[in-house]
């Protein structure tokens, strides 16, 4: 696991740093050639199910069908792979989305699809990527440092933007001259490459001290870590706005090709080829903008770039303008988006990493999702031009709100594990499911300090209610108004042992200033105890509400 503090907003090798790491190289090429083969499926998917002479619905469900699982299984997905060893499940994901496309190319070369049969398949695909997309995206942090993890994500972004410039006609090409079964096909024998370098890899394994997280309670934990987290909510709502605005030239390209510059399905290659080039030459800048600019000025550029993109092409005639300008999109979709999802994976400790991404991809898909069925319905009432110049005053928007809702810079922010604490002996026989726990630190706290005490008190509160932490409350001893007392409630031991190893070096500076501002003879008293039935156990009540064996009441043991 890297352990680099280096600043994380910068990077000081290149754009093409993390190539310098083989096994990141390995995944990167084997990722480009399962992306291209990913395109070309969805290009037989959508020929295919016109060809079988499906419905309008039917076919616009081909896309649906892509992106739902997304929506739906992320988080499940970031929780698996925050949980598992996060190369296994990508294997898993792989040998999976192999097996769906194997058993779709039978079926299409035997004539045997149907359109319900088609949706299926393509719906399971989607779960397949759902699946592989958390877990590869927080391997990235695992195969480069942490001071080349922006240029590596940015590199991913540019990966697919490559497969997304050529993909497309590549799988026309194909569907056109052997037939859909033959994307089907080519888009099997694209995992087989991803497969050989994830099954080839082994990474050092850090063991687990804890047995892994139910999928529910993980689930909860990562909506509640990122909730508490300022950082990464700002990024969701960020994340969230750019998505709903930028995906109308994405959406809305077709008719700006037919309508605007008065062009047919060539233009229309054209036009997202352009788009795919700029995103490359994006990707490729990405490194040195970050190191002239902050990632705030960044990403504000970005959405404006974006506005102007939506706006020359909402406004132009020329087709070489609008491809232009449309470079100009590319460019700028994968400087915010890339600055996003390295933000992400930057503000979240390792532990929960993969259900923040979950959480970011669900926010960021959400609006564009959102976004597409809102900019179709304007241009259908008011016009494709009219769509664009309103997506691009939202974009402008989206730039402002960074005046109020910054990005972090995260300059000495350091989540590795602080790994300073140890499970106490206690006296009390008890297992991990045994609970709830009550800890209770007590302090003394001069009446000088007391200001300060509680403002740091303020972000002990949310870093424990974040981590875990339950009835977190501060009390003040009436009779000595210098004792105060923190308090709070962990479900059983074996979460109160997740909590404290959740403990990063970053949040050790609150720990830090507390103990400065303490004046006791001795360190804070720590007190953890368990919450108790009253009342003598006996036969009749069964199994214990508490799982825990103690000498004060269990009669069978001597005290």
């Amino acid at each position: 696991m890297p352990t680099d503090t280096t600043e994380a907003s910068t990077s000081t090798g290149s754009s093409l740093s993390p190539f310098r790491h083989r096994i990141f190289l390995a995944v990167w090429v084997a990722s480009l050639a399962s992306n291209f083969g990913g395109l070309i499926q969805s290009v037989g998917a959508a020929w295919l199910m016109t060809s079988i002479g499906a419905s309008a619905d039917l076919i616009a469900l081909v896309q649906a069908a892509t992106t739902l699982p997304i929506m739906l299984f992320s988080l499940m997905a970031g929780a698996i792979a925050d949980n598992f060893d996060r190369r296994k499940l990508m294997l898993a994901s792989q040998l999976f989305l192999l097996a769906v496309s194997v058993a779709l190319t039978l079926c299409a070369y035997f004539g045997l699809v149907t359109p319900w049969l088609l949706l299926t398949f393509t719906f399971l695909v989607g779960c397949g990527t759902a699946f592989n997309g958390p877990a590869w995206q927080s391997l990235v942090g695992e195969m480069v440092p942490r001071s080349d993890l922006p240029a590596a994500i940015a590199l991913n972004s540019m990966g697919f933007n490559i497969a997304r410039s050529l993909g497309p006609a590549l799988g026309g090409l194909i569907v056109a001259t052997v037939g859909a079964f033959a994307a089907f096909a080519v888009n099997a024998i694209s995992y087989l490459g991803l497969i050989t370098v994830l099954a080839r890899w082994q990474p050092v394994q850090v063991p687990r001290a804890l047995p892994p997280e139910a999928l529910g309670s993980a689930m909860a934990a990562g909506i509640r870590y990122v909730a508490m987290s300022p950082n990464l909510g700002v990024v969701l709502l960020r994340g969230a706005v750019f998505g709903l605005a930028a995906i109308a030239v994405q959406a809305l390209m077709p008719l700006v090709a037919r309508d605007l510059i008065q062009g047919g399905p060539l233009t229309y290659g054209l036009l997202l080829g352009a788009f795919g080039a700029g995103a490359v030459g994006g990707a490729l800048l990405s490194t040195r903008l970050r190191q002239a600019l902050s990632l705030e000025a960044l990403v504000r550029i970005a959405f404006l770039s974006f506005a102007i993109c939506a706006t020359v092409a909402g406004l132009s005639s020329l087709a070489l303008l609008t491809l232009i300008a449309m470079a100009l999109g590319g460019a700028s979709w994968v400087l915010a988006l890339s600055g996003f999802n390295a933000t992400v994976q930057l503000s979240s400790p390792r532990w929960v990493v993969g259900r923040a991404l979950a959480l970011y991809q669900m926010a960021t898909f959400g609006g564009m999702a959102f976004g597409s069925w809102i900019w179709g319905g304007t241009a259908e009432r008011f016009g494709t031009t009219d769509a664009l110049l309103i997506s691009a005053g939202v974009l402008v928007v989206g730039a402002v709100l960074g005046l109020w809702l910054p990005l972090p810079e995260l300059k000495t922010l350091n989540l590795d594990p602080l790994n300073r604490w140890t499970e106490p002996n206690v006296a009390v026989d008890i297992r991990q499911r045994s609970g709830p726990i009550v800890i209770t630190i007590e302090y003394v706290i001069r009446e000088a300090d007391v200001v300060a005490f509680l403002a740091v008190m303020a972000e002990r509160r949310r870093i424990r209610r974040r981590d875990g932490a339950r009835h977190w409350t501060l009390l003040r001893d009436l009779e000595n108004p210098e004792i105060w007392v923190e308090r709070y409630h962990s479900p059983t031991w074996l979460e109160y042992v997740r909590h404290n190893q959740r403990i990063t070096q970053a949040d050790a500076a609150v720990g830090e200033r507390l103990r400065a501002l303490h004046q006791g003879p001795d360190r804070p008293r720590v007190r953890r105890m368990i919450e108790r039935q009253t009342g003598w156990p006996t036969a009749d009540l069964g199994t214990q509400v508490h799982d825990i064996t103690d000498p004060l009441t269990d009669p069978t043991r001597s005290s």
